[in-house]
């Protein structure tokens, strides 16, 4: 289940790891659960847009998009034999990938994603051996607080779902080469010490220093203040506190790059264990088997 903020880059991952898959001859089964998602690289087997679209939603019921799409995934939990029927029938050689939509809510405020997961996974219902992949723009390491706080979406999304999970910092290459690779390292693994030598605190003091008479509420006063840099130093403690999340580096131009996270979802969901073994020949014919032995 790929899931992450807008923009992180999750159809796209979708796209690589199909190929990545049909490259190394391994089959998978992709189903689509944005009601807002148009282009794809690879044609969904599963769509949710055949049940359900947001531009319906909001032009009949006049929602906004947020309040579209939990009335769309409520419709769906609704009619989850629409899920549910097809996925029964994928076997255990294909690996089922879900592209889930970009609102983050879905995943830490309300509990419709959670409801279908536990679904997903319950025995003696689907019971699919789910990974919970969670996307998170590169970039935001450029912005500390901005990259704290995706973490803690993160690490909520985790807590929320209860499945096994993975974190990954998406787009990567839009960031190497901008940023000392030591210091990249310590967002692989972020701790509340980020916060303490981000560049952006001696920005914001001079800034302050310089705008002294600068009405205290407006949107960069709130921004540079004390208030806030206490609130993200909290934030930032409470991930360090919980030390649940860590990330994995992704560059979907890079095949090995795809091939390492395709990896870590394979332990996840124990995907060499659910295999039966063969033998090196099993897919040979036996040469005797219709010789003519008279």
């Amino acid at each position: 289940m790929v899931m992450g903020p807008a923009g992180a880059g999750k159809t796209t991952f979708c796209s690589a790891l199909i190929q990545h898959l049909r490259l190394n001859k391994r089959s998978c089964y992709y189903v689509n659960l944005d009601p807002a998602a148009e282009d794809f690289a690879y044609e969904p087997d599963l769509d949710i847009k055949d049940l359900i679209s947001l531009e319906d939603v909001m032009e009949e019921l006049g929602l906004g998009p947020n309040g579209g799409l939990i009335y769309c995934f409520d419709y769906l939990l609704e009619n989850l034999e629409f899920l549910t029927d097809p996925i029964e029938s994928v076997t255990e050689e294909h690996m089922i990938i879900i592209d889930m939509p970009g609102q983050i809510e879905l995943y830490t405020h309300v509990p419709v994603v959670p409801t279908l997961v536990r679904h997903l996974t319950r025995a003696g219902a689907v019971n699919v051996s789910l990974c919970a992949t969670y996307l998170l723009e590169s970039t935001f390491v450029v912005d500390r607080a901005k990259f704290f706080a995706g973490t803690l979406s993160a690490m909520s999304a985790m807590v929320m779902l209860e499945v096994p999970h993975i974190n990954v910092l998406s787009k990567m290459d839009l960031v190497k080469g901008s940023m000392p690779k030591r210091l990249l390292k310590r967002f692989i693994d972020p701790d509340a010490s980020l916060l303490d030598d981000d560049p952006a605190n001696t920005a914001d003091a001079s800034a302050a220093a310089r705008k002294r008479d600068v009405d205290p509420l407006s949107h960069d006063s709130v921004m540079a203040g004390g208030s806030f840099k206490r609130l993200n130093k909290a934030v930032a403690q409470l991930i360090d506190d919980f030390g649940m999340v860590s990330f994995l580096q992704l560059d979907v131009q890079d095949e090995d790059s795809v091939g390492a996270i395709l990896s870590y979802i394979d332990d996840a969901i124990q995907y060499h264990e659910a295999q039966e073994p063969r033998e090196p020949n099993d897919e040979l014919e036996n040469p005797w088997e219709d010789a003519d032995l008279s």
